[in-house]
């Protein structure tokens, strides 16, 4: 007996869902706030519905009243995905749609656990609709309609997180979908893709899928590299923050997007501190993120170039000192045996916690940023911070650090009152950095008498050297304070400078200490020659030192005398010693003598680094120069070249005719000397030419004009990235500074900057990246540099590209043009920038630069033999490039003059390449109009100012059709093409020459190039000014002789035949461009058949008459017989 329903059942839910279901989406999408009301209405309707079903045989049943609930959803939602995004009606219904599968699937758990019968796997209403509804959304991930993909992404997004239990089989389709729509060419549905596998990617177990393909994997993948800031931004906001992702995460922080940036600051790392409200620390608690995660965070959050990023990074140091500064460490809870209430723990802890996280060795810079961002976001904390007697006592390196940049922080805010009420005397703090230094030597003694003693293992070892460390680094940080205390008390000003003197004196000072101290001692000193006196004596004490020395206490006394008064500087009055000669030094003394002229080198350098007055003014740095600098420049241990370089140089720096009589040998050892020692020399060459430039080209020019070629060939054969790197940055320095005005050495750092070789190179990308902006839009002249070799640029990294390896990859020369054209823009000239405020500015942009560009590029296309790639892609430039609304006549009348000449005697073949040149040929007739009108090119020959532009175009031979001569057809005369270009009618006073053919450079073999340095760039491929004819190109030749211009080969046509085992026999083109030039009264007949008797009455009677045109065949004259009967021959086949 079949089952049956009662029909009457089905007509009323019908009813109530055809009626109740758009009611309440209509609803809906009115506002979000009536969602709540709806949500308990629909499930209302849904239950009701779900009443509604058939029993069928063997106990199954049919859903009728689910199938008719479903289908109004689903008809109501067909109406939605159409819906383009930001509808705001279309978000609420998804919005809606997604709360309610959450609503009835957490209705169908409450109900599973109310009933204790109920089987786990049963299905439910919930359950089976919330299966049908994504089954149903399926089919929409695929559609046409991108916003189709984009509606069902959405409602999946917002329905992901609540699906409750689905079956297997829906799941992997669900995951197998999103991983195909996470690759959509739309941006906006990878993003809604993305939000959906994030809220997937949260209850996926990676033990369960292989390595690499988990959810999270892909979401990483995308973060690093998706092209669309907006994927990029929806993966940061929703990807898991764990262990696994939070690298990745920190390295948004370089993002190329400043809101996702901000982003990794203000949202992500700030949010997750602590896991929720509690305080359990959270995945990017400041204790769980590693050293170089912490520093990075800092170091790229402060120094962003963004003022919001800047901001956002600020407020989390803000939030990181609070969480820490709340109670101490585990640590410290541990030591003190109970933890310490918050009213006890004081204002600066959570500072001084934070820099215990920090490296205050390696990273002072960061810790520094990170004090000061500290003290500008709260405020309170630099106020009410107080260093009395238990602070200075229990001195540690982080309390070091941060007394030492509160004192530079007050001083730089003029903070004087809170200065003099948190600093302690001079002599006190003296006192402070005695004991202090004397703690280090004598750990570092009883460190030496452990190793004595016995072995050390490496745990003992490592305790040392961090004890080592932290004595050295509150040693130095003590100093660095000093220099910036008041020193108006003199007997404090006495203590410290014997102090620091007596310090400098000891062999046992760490070399880290040396400048620290001689920065001190300068802040002590009356004047440079007092601090030179003084270093220079202690150099001499510590070299004339003897052995007996070496028993001496290295800690310094506390008695030390003070008896200097202001103004002089102690002697040390020693009595003369016998130095040793240096070959009867045992090994031990040799070693010892060595290590000690190694301090006393690094003592000079840091003493020469701080001061500005000249070697003649004082006098004792000659001794020193003559007993320690030169003999180390001399030895060949590199260590003291290298050192013994430095000091001379710094002395250069100081000294003119030092400098002069050195400059030479500098550059002669940066060949001669090893790879290491290079970038010492670089520093020292590019220091002397920067303080003596103009000395040089006055006093030394045959030396100074040696310099920069030698720059320049190194540039090209250098293979150290160090070294690179300095001579771009030194050259750069000095072409900004306007030292070097030669366009080879802007050529040559465009090469180094474009070339392969230099792709990792990220020192020397980043100096040129920020160098050529700034020498093109600081200047107009630079601006015309850029212009006047853009094209010998363009051709010599055509030829770098031909010779790339397989593995090497370069710039398309569609970008160079790009970047060309970004660098000679007027409009960004800095000048043009303040043109409104200043209208005489000096440098005020010269506003045709890129039409004069324009003018080069035409002149370069007709003359010039480039390939079919080169011609679009320099004609697809020139609608680019910017033409003022104002031009002079003369160079409007030259650019129309060479369009003109350029559709007739250079005709554009590709259609791409055609249709870029007319559309700037339009736009150049469009905007001149006025200027234009009446073109005539007999009325342009008559203007004087045109003459020699006119003379250079009759030179050139139009291109025919017929390129390629068939020996066993030759050409007939019927079938010859006459140019409609510019030209004159031959007569016989008549000039047609022809010098310059658009193939000539065909035959001509490429020189191999450096890669980075196109200093052997011949003159000749420079774009230079055309409008005068070569000096070869005389407008008679004696024809026997065949003379013409001896630079230039030979030049034939290769003629082809169908078989490759045939060999064609060479033409010259010398011959068939002495034709067409003589032919050129094209359309009169009898002109052509008298021009025509009369070269073959010439060339046969061998005369030496004159002839009215110019012949551009270069052949000897052993060839002449065979190259006559080549031209009667193709002159008979005419």
């Amino acid at each position: 007996m079949p089952g049956r329903t009662l029909q009457a059942d089905e007509a009323a839910v019908r009813e109530q869902v055809s009626t109740q279901v758009p009611r309440i989406l209509d609803q809906a999408q009115s506002t979000t706030a009536n969602h709540q009301k709806n949500l308990v209405a629909l499930y209302k309707v849904q239950t009701h519905a779900a009443g509604c079903m058939e029993q069928l045989k063997k106990g199954r049943v049919k859903l009728i009243g689910e199938k008719i609930f479903e289908e109004a959803i689903f008809h109501m939602l067909m109406r939605v995905l159409p819906v383009k995004k930001g509808v705001a009606q279309a978000d609420r219904v998804v919005k809606f749609v997604g709360q309610y599968i959450k609503f009835v699937n957490e209705k169908a758990a409450e109900d599973k656990n109310a009933d204790e019968e109920a089987h786990e796997d049963e299905d439910t209403t919930a359950s089976r609709f919330t299966a049908r509804l994504l089954k149903f959304l399926f089919k929409g991930f695929a559609a046409k309609d991108k916003w189709v993909r984009y509606r069902v992404l959405q409602t999946v997004a917002e329905m992901v997180s609540h699906l409750g239990e689905v079956e297997e089989e829906i799941y992997t389709d669900l995951r197998s979908s999103l991983l195909d729509r996470a690759n959509d060419k739309e941006a906006i549905v990878r993003v809604q893709a993305v939000i959906a596998l994030s809220r997937l990617a949260n209850a996926e177990d990676p033990s369960e899928v292989e390595a690499g393909e988990s959810l999270q994997d892909v979401l990483i993948d995308m973060l690093q590299h998706d092209s669309s800031p907006e994927v990029r931004r929806a993966v940061l906001c929703n990807i898991p923050v764990n262990p696994t992702t939070l690298p990745h995460i920190v390295n948004r922080a370089r993002d190329t997007d400043t809101a996702i940036r901000k982003l990794v600051y203000a949202s992500v790392l700030d949010s997750n501190i602590t896991v929720g409200e509690t305080d359990v620390m959270g995945p990017t608690h400041p204790r769980t993120l590693s050293i170089a995660q912490r520093e990075l965070i800092i170091r790229h959050g402060l120094g962003d170039r963004e003022l919001s990023v800047r901001t956002a990074a600020a407020s989390l140091l803000g939030k990181w000192v609070d969480v820490l500064g709340e109670r101490p460490t585990k640590k410290e809870e541990e030591e003190e045996g109970k933890p310490k209430p918050k009213s006890e723990v004081k204002i600066e802890s959570g500072v001084v916690a934070l820099l215990r996280m920090l490296d205050l060795n390696e990273s002072t810079g960061v810790a520094v940023d990170a004090v000061l961002s500290v003290f500008a976001t709260r405020t309170e904390i630099f106020e009410n911070m107080e260093f009395g007697n238990e602070y200075w006592e229990s001195l540690t390196s982080e309390t070091a650090f941060l007394a030492r940049v509160f004192v530079e922080h007050g001083r730089a805010t003029k903070d004087e009152t809170r200065l003099e009420a948190a600093l302690p005397e001079v002599t006190a703090l003296a006192f402070r950095i005695q004991g202090a230094y004397n703690k280090l030597t004598e750990d570092a003694e009883a460190e030496e008498e452990e190793k004595v003693m016995r072995e050390l293992t490496d745990d003992e070892k490592m305790k040392w050297e961090e004890l080592r460390l932290e004595n050295e680094l509150i040693v130095g940080e003590l100093l660095r304070l000093a220099v910036n205390l008041d020193y108006s008390d003199e007997i404090g000003r006495r203590k410290m400078f014997q102090l620091v003197r007596d310090m400098l004196s000891r062999r046992e000072l760490p070399e880290a200490l040396l400048n620290t101290c001689l920065d001190v001692l300068r802040e002590l000193s009356v004047s440079e020659r007092d601090l030179i006196r003084v270093v220079v004596e202690i150099v001499q004490d510590l070299r004339d030192r003897g052995d007996e020395d070496e028993e001496e206490d290295p800690t310094v006394s506390k008695d030390a005398d003070a008896e200097t008064t202001f103004g002089e500087t102690p002697a040390t009055v020693r009595p003369p010693r016998t130095k040793k000669p240096v070959e009867e030094l045992t090994p031990e003394e040799r070693k010892r003598a060595d290590g000690m002229d190694l301090r006393c080198l690094s003592l000079c350098i840091g003493m020469l680094e701080r001061v500005n007055g000249t070697l003649e003014d004082n006098l004792t740095l000659e001794g020193i120069l003559k007993e320690l600098i030169l003999p180390s420049v001399r030895r060949k241990e590199v260590v003291f070249r290298e050192q013994g370089l430095l000091a001379l140089g710094l002395c250069c720096s100081i000294a003119k005719r030092l400098a002069l009589d050195s400059i030479t040998m500098f550059v002669v050892n940066l060949f001669k000397s090893p790879e290491e020692l290079q970038p010492s020399l670089l520093k020292v060459i590019f220091d002397v030419l920067m303080v003596h430039h103009q000395e040089l080209r006055k006093e030394r020019p045959n030396d100074y004009a040696r310099i920069l070629p030698a720059l320049t060939t190194l540039l090209g054969s250098a293979t150290s990235d160090k070294v690179l790197a300095l001579l771009c940055i030194g050259l750069s320095k000095l072409v900004l500074a306007g030292m070097i005005t030669d366009h080879d050495v802007v050529k040559n750092l465009i090469k180094a900057y474009l070339s392969p070789a230099t792709v990792d190179n990220q020192e020397l990308r980043q100096c040129l990246t920020f160098f050529f902006p700034v020498y093109c839009y600081s200047s107009p002249i630079n601006q015309r540099t850029m212009r006047e070799i853009f094209l010998g640029i363009y051709k010599a990294l055509n030829d770098d590209r031909k010779e790339l390896g397989d593995e090497e990859e370069m710039i398309t020369a569609a970008q160079v043009t790009a970047l060309f054209l970004d660098w000679t823009d007027p409009a960004k000239l800095r000048s043009a920038v303040n043109a409104r405020e200043k209208a005489e500015a000096p440098n005020q942009a010269d506003m045709a630069v890129q039409l004069d560009m324009a003018i080069d590029i035409l002149k370069s296309l007709l003359e010039s033999n480039w390939a079919k790639e080169d011609k679009k892609v320099l004609c697809q430039l020139l609608p680019k490039l910017y033409i003022p609304d104002t031009v002079d006549d003369d160079k409007i009348k030259e650019l129309k003059v060479l369009m003109y000449g350029l559709r007739s005697r250079r005709p554009l073949r590709d259609t791409t390449t055609n249709n870029a040149f007319t559309k700037f040929e339009t736009a150049i007739n469009k905007k001149f109009e006025k200027q234009l009108e009446d073109f005539s090119e007999e009325e342009y020959r008559k203007l004087e100012q045109l003459e020699q532009l006119f003379s250079w175009l009759d030179e050139i031979i139009p291109e025919d059709d017929d390129e390629v001569i068939s020996l066993d057809e030759p050409k007939k005369k019927g079938r010859k093409r006459r140019s409609e270009s510019i030209s004159t009618t031959t007569t016989d006073g008549a000039e047609v020459a022809s010098t310059t053919s658009s193939r000539r450079g065909r035959s001509k073999s490429k020189s191999k190039r450096h890669r980075l340095s196109n200093s052997d760039y011949e003159s000749d491929e420079e774009v230079t000014e055309l409008g005068t004819p070569p000096p070869e190109s005389a407008p008679t030749r004696t024809l026997p002789k065949r003379s013409a211009a001896t630079k230039k080969p030979v030049q034939v046509i290769e003629i082809s035949s169908d078989s490759d085992e045939e060999q064609a026999t060479p033409v010259p083109r010398g011959k068939r461009s002495k034709q067409r030039s003589a032919l050129t009264s094209a359309g009169i007949k009898e002109e052509e058949q008298q021009l025509d008797a009369e070269i073959d009455q010439m060339l046969d009677s061998g005369s030496t008459t004159e002839i009215p045109f110019d012949s551009i065949i270069d052949g000897s004259q052993d060839d002449d017989e065979e190259e006559e009967e080549e031209v009667n021959d193709l002159l008979a086949g005419d």
